[in-house]
């Protein structure tokens, strides 16, 4: 089915490096070591302390709320907290934040490579980078990273130095933030990550068990007792969970129908896509179409 180029507009989820900013590592891969501080006031002011949903498709962000009131949007599932608190914000999740007139805090942008910091499944960083998180920070980490944000604001030149202290105080940083981050659970199995890798590339082209087990080099029994044991599911069942979460992206946050979702996610039958989509989120389409009440996706938003 095709898609007009209006349609294919409305399919658009808008995405920056730094929020209303086009950055030209969005077309051309990023700089290796990119990093940004900025106050909270510097850009919210401009927007009405307003940030409206959108996702930085090769950035993860670290937002420190020092106190005030902040409102917190992640994949249309809202919360409001009260500094202080820490955000950390995965790569292409879509996000929005609303801020009191009054709030103080940082936010830290990072280029996706800055997860190779922090290489081991098990690595407290690696799963607020990868899964994110939204906490208090209280005491000496709530002091730590307020004192921190301030020197690299201090320490910043501008926003593509990739500064080898400006990085190193930004690990600091993020460790200090992911200290307070929920356990997990068990260590994760680097081969979950390579087939959260798989998913992230191919799940619009609905490809089979067969397909995602060979490129692990495993076989499909392997992979669905893998993913059984850890996750509690499928193989399958994360695959139609990551089309399920970004049609709901799509449907939520942007102006496309329904029937232009599904096409743009690989379903040739508008009616399948609208069977699947109840299926996995309990919902029809049109109940999440943008401008709807907020949402309440279950099962469908968790990470690998």
């Amino acid at each position: 089915m095709a898609l007009s180029g209006q349609a294919m507009i409305s399919l658009r989820i808008p995405s920056y490096a730094l929020y209303g900013e086009q950055h030209g590592g969005q077309q051309g891969g990023i700089a290796a070591g990119f990093a940004h501080i900025e106050t909270i006031a510097a850009r919210s002011s401009l927007h009405d302390w307003e940030i409206r949903p959108h996702r930085h498709a090769d950035f993860v962000q670290v937002l420190l709320v020092h106190s005030g009131q902040a409102r917190i949007t992640f994949d249309g599932v809202e919360q409001a907290l009260a500094g202080p608190l820490a955000v950390i914000v995965p790569a292409g999740v879509v996000h929005g934040f609303g801020f009191a007139a009054d709030v103080v805090g940082h936010v830290v942008t990072l280029g996706a490579d800055f997860l190779a910091r922090a290489p081991a499944p098990a690595d407290p960083l690696r799963r607020a980078l990868t899964q994110g998180q939204a906490a208090p920070l209280e005491g000496a980490p709530a002091r730590r990273a307020a004192w921190l944000a301030a020197e690299m604001l201090a320490l910043q030149a501008d926003h593509t130095t990739g500064d080898p202290l400006l990085l190193a105080m930004a690990e600091t940083l993020a460790r200090c933030v992911a200290q307070g981050a929920p356990d997990a659970g068990p260590a994760p199995d680097t081969r979950l990550d390579r087939f959260a890798q798989l998913v992230e590339v191919h799940f619009r082209s609905h490809r089979d068990l067969a397909f995602y087990a060979s490129a692990l080099g495993t076989t499909p029994r392997t992979l669905s007792r893998l993913t059984a044991a850890r996750l509690g599911c499928s193989p399958m069942d994360v695959v139609h969970r990551r089309l399920a979460r970004e049609a709901h992206r799509l449907l939520r946050y942007t102006n496309a129908t329904a029937a232009q979702v599904a096409a743009e996610l690989g379903f040739e039958d508008p009616s399948y896509f609208s069977r699947f989509y109840l299926r996995l989120t309990g919902r029809r389409p049109a109940q999440d179409r943008a401008g709807a009440t907020q949402s309440a996706l279950q099962g469908v938003g968790e990470p690998l």
